[in-house]
């Protein structure tokens, strides 16, 4: 079989998206597996300095970069290139993996696909959530009635990482088959020396604990909210220092560093900017917990990744992996509240052994659930099946009032230590 993913942009900055298409591919083609990857050289304000309607290896995978226009509407990233070369190509591939949603690449692909009986599943990625469907909401309602229901009901399967994003793909009105695997991590190599690399990195003393927070720099990951949660904890008893690690919009960076300025934390907030590949790998081994209070995510690829490198982690419900975290007990899940998410950060800062332990649970699960080459091996059953035609067995999905239970009834537990 020949597959194609499609995906708007795999630009470094994107962070999560670009890293599940990088790596997935790489595993699949590990798997034997003939794939290939068609995207625009979008990179922001600036393009990828690549070749362009040719494939060429990108990261160890075989990519087509083709050129894009940026309309005022620029997260929809328009490429008329794209069109052309999906009619030319289409019939060269068995199935294509639409990566995203609201985007023109993959709605394209899918309609193209359509029209020359080529099957199709799809990645929502998170664009289902309550909260970002709000989000340029007129806009992705007259999207969504003209264009994307009906890719989504044609698809034949939608691929879903955890049972929130399932539910939401129901909710949502789509009835196509859902097809639930979560994503992968890379194993990263043990350094023995991280931590007190890292301290001497930033300047931090030795003896204090490094809370990182790692992801893209918008207000729905809540950064704001973190630094809100540590300014309420008494550093007389408990020291700490912050590591915000990601990139964004100027005007929300300078929003954040006058927050810090006004709560008098200059001192233990640093930001490191855009993070890959040794130094991501350095703060995720060096530091000592991982907080992602986002009211809205969807797998949280840095969350895994956190877990992975053996680091407790505190989510809130909107983390759709909150529920894989309670289950590998590898970490807490605190309401979305300034308060509760203080208390859960200063236990966590009050027992290193709690902090040990949590670490250990996640890493083990982290290595038995997020190994690439399993996912791979089982998303090519279902390519197989989808290209042969053949039954696949569906993921059983909660029903919404089941889950919506679950979600109201976390809380942080206070184990004694």
């Amino acid at each position: 079989m020949k597959i194609l993913h499609v995906i708007p942009s795999i630009s470094p900055s994107l962070g999560g998206p670009t890293t599940v298409v990088l790596n997935l591919v790489k595993a699949l083609l590990d798997n034997g597996i003939e794939t290939e990857i068609v995207t625009t050289n979008h990179n922001g304000s600036k393009p990828l300095d690549v070749p362009l309607y040719q494939k060429i290896e990108y990261q160890g995978v075989p990519v087509w970069f083709l050129p894009y226009f940026s309309p005022p509407m620029k997260e929809f990233i328009f490429s008329p290139a794209m069109t052309k070369w999906l009619w030319q190509n289409i019939n060269n591939y068995d199935i294509l993996d639409n990566h995203y949603l609201f985007s023109y690449a993959p709605s394209t692909a899918a309609a193209i696909a359509k029209w020359h009986n080529i099957p199709y599943t799809i990645r929502t990625q998170g664009q289902l959530t309550s909260w970002a469907l709000t989000q340029s909401k007129l806009k992705k309602q007259i999207y969504s009635m003209l264009v994307e229901r009906r890719n989504l009901n044609n698809a034949a399967a939608i691929h879903c990482t955890t049972e929130a994003e399932a539910i939401d793909v129901r909710k949502y009105g789509i009835k196509a088959p859902i097809i639930k695997l979560p994503l992968g991590v890379e194993q990263i190599a043990v350094n023995p020396q991280a931590k007190l690399r890292l301290h001497s990195l930033y300047n931090i003393s030795p003896t204090t604990l490094i809370i990182l927070f790692l992801s893209r720099l918008r207000h729905n990951k809540s950064p704001d909210m973190l630094i809100k949660a540590l300014s309420l904890i008494n550093t007389n008893c408990l020291d700490f220092h912050l590591l915000i690690a990601g990139d964004g919009e100027l005007d929300y960076i300078d929003y954040l560093k006058q927050l810090i300025k006004s709560l008098n934390l200059n001192n233990r907030v640093t930001f490191t900017g855009f993070v890959q590949n040794e130094q991501k790998n350095l703060l995720l081994q060096g530091a000592d917990m991982f907080v992602l209070p986002s009211v809205s995510e969807n797998f949280s690829i840095a969350t895994a990744e956190a877990m992975a490198a053996g680091l407790p982690v505190i989510v809130t419900p909107g983390v759709q992996l909150a529920p894989e975290i309670i289950a590998a007990n590898a970490g807490l899940v605190a309401k979305e509240d300034v308060n509760a998410l203080k208390l859960a950060i200063s236990h966590l800062l009050t027992y290193p052994k709690l902090r040990q332990e949590l670490g250990q649970n996640g890493s083990i699960w982290a290595n038995n659930h997020y190994c690439w080459n399993q996912i791979a091996s089982n998303l090519e059953k279902v390519y197989s099946a989808i290209i042969n035609k053949s039954d696949f067995c569906e993921s059983e999905v909660l029903q919404a009032q089941e889950y919506e239970s679950i979600n109201n009834n976390y809380k942080i537990a206070i184990p004694r230590y």
